[in-house]
């Protein structure tokens, strides 16, 4: 079973602020997809729902490549 939680929960797991969150969703141009990453809930003021585990993940791996891009140069 996946679980998710609310983004205050989120950001202090992941040490990081709920505004870098927001920002990297795919819906903002991001890398974090929406159903996988995180939820949205039925209304407009249902707040977001993080995967904790898959959003670590996906940060480790673009910071993985990001270093080997910038090894490579």
């Amino acid at each position: 079973m996946t679980t998710y939680v609310p983004t205050p929960i989120a950001e202090k797991a992941l040490s990081c602020s709920a505004q870098t969150l927001k920002r990297k969703r795919d819906s903002h141009g991001g890398f974090l997809v929406a159903g996988k990453h995180y939820v949205l809930g039925p209304s407009l003021s249902s707040p977001i729902l993080w995967n904790v585990e898959l959003v670590r993940e996906a940060f480790h791996k673009r910071g993985m490549a990001i270093r080997k891009q910038l090894q490579g140069s």
